[in-house]
């Protein structure tokens, strides 16, 4: 976005065009552009059209509160989601902290968090149109600085952020951007900025570090503590700490499981499956999520864990194994067929297909429901019909 027009998006005058793109059913149709382009100019039309468009898509993360921020296509695709930037708000508060300098702020979300739970925060983003827009959403509760923190392109914002990092019981947080002109990385390379400037920030210092969900555990820095945070089931950020352990949180219970350097025996099939929440596999804690259930997995390297007792866990979905069946279409699709199966959910793990493209293979029709757990086992690749325990 422009630097002009984002300062005209937060201005008075863009009141009454956000208002009239808030009301349109539908922002991206042609009708709703040649509605609004009657009274503002196309660029303008456009941005008001585009913050309806993407209030409606943040309300997923912000609520209600959405309709009220101001937001870029990028900024919103890495903005954390309310709930977590609140957990990790109260862990600053918690680790004694009453200030925070938030690098890389993006559009406020993170900061907004932070202000909200007591903390003062000064924000700096490189970007001059998102500053201005994390400014907007901040408002009053939080001081926006627009500069490169790592001095790259000028010294002046560095060496402000060496100051404020300077002033007793201040912490730091970054969320590297993870675009580059082709698109989404993953490359700790790309990230903007760079990995080295990030990690080396939180050297002696509290603070946290927003990484990608897929952070391999090998780029977690030895001295470094980090959680693999799942929200409502999805596994949304890998947040990695100053110091603590490496572990798995579920939000927005607050639930979490350490991995403890402990193994899950192999000891085939069972009664029940249980299927763990993506930040325990991450993590690495299916060992540990393994003890707590005596439960153990079918054959090595398979997420899968199964048990003959049934033992409640927040980590990990529970089925009840109601059939084992040969992993053979031919023999799926009768199964299929003979129980009139119309609606077929199929979960695969260490087998090769692409559980689309069986479900077609194996044509549900009828009335009934069913799901499938395609894995290995010592005895060769099984499918097993499930119940979901609830």
């Amino acid at each position: 976005m422009e630097l002009d027009l984002a300062r005209w998006l937060v201005s008075p005058a863009a009141a009454p065009a956000l208002a009239a793109a808030a009301a349109e059913a539908d922002p991206d149709s042609l009708a709703a552009a040649a509605r609004l382009r009657r009274d503002y100019p196309p660029d303008q039309a456009a941005a008001a059209l585009t913050q309806a468009r993407l209030r409606r898509r943040a309300a997923a993360k912000f609520g209600d509160r959405a309709a009220e921020l101001f937001f870029t296509v990028d900024g919103l695709e890495q903005a954390t989601r309310a709930e977590v930037a609140t957990w990790r708000a109260t862990r600053f508060v918690e680790g004694g902290v009453s200030r925070v300098v938030d690098i890389g702020c993006g559009l406020g979300a993170d900061a907004l968090a932070f202000a909200e739970a007591g903390l003062e925060v000064i924000a700096i983003e490189a970007d001059p149109a998102t500053a201005v827009l994390a400014a907007a959403n901040l408002g009053d509760v939080g001081r926006v600085i627009c500069g490169d923190a790592t001095g790259q392109a000028d010294r002046s914002a560095h060496e402000l952020l060496l100051a404020e990092l300077a002033t007793p019981n201040t912490a730091v947080f970054l969320d590297p951007a993870r675009r580059t002109a082709a698109g989404r990385t993953w490359r700790v390379a790309d990230f903007a900025p760079p990995w080295d400037f990030a990690t080396g920030l939180l050297t002696g210092r509290f603070g946290c570090i927003k990484a990608a969900p897929g952070l391999p555990v090998n780029l977690v820095p030895d001295w470094f503590g980090a959680t693999w945070v799942s929200h409502r089931g999805d596994l949304v950020e890998t947040s990695l700490w100053s110091s603590g352990a490496l572990e798995a949180v579920l939000l927005p219970t607050g639930d979490r499981l350490e991995f403890d350097g402990a193994k899950a025996p192999i000891g085939g099939l069972g009664r029940f499956l249980y299927e763990p929440d993506p930040a325990v596999i991450r993590s690495g804690a299916i060992g540990a999520l393994a003890g707590r259930l005596g439960a153990h997995r079918p054959v090595d390297g398979i997420a899968y864990l199964f048990a003959d007792e049934l033992t409640p866990t927040p980590f990990a979905h529970a089925f009840e194994v109601l059939d084992v069946l040969p992993y053979d279409e031919r023999t799926l699709r009768a199964w299929v067929r003979e129980r009139g199966v119309g609606v077929l959910e199929i979960k695969c793990r260490g087998i090769e297909v692409d559980p689309a493209v069986l479900r077609r293979q194996l044509k549900p029709k009828g009335a009934a429901s069913a799901t499938l757990v395609l894995t290995p086992t010592p005895e060769g690749a099984r499918a097993l019909v499930v119940a979901r325990v609830r």
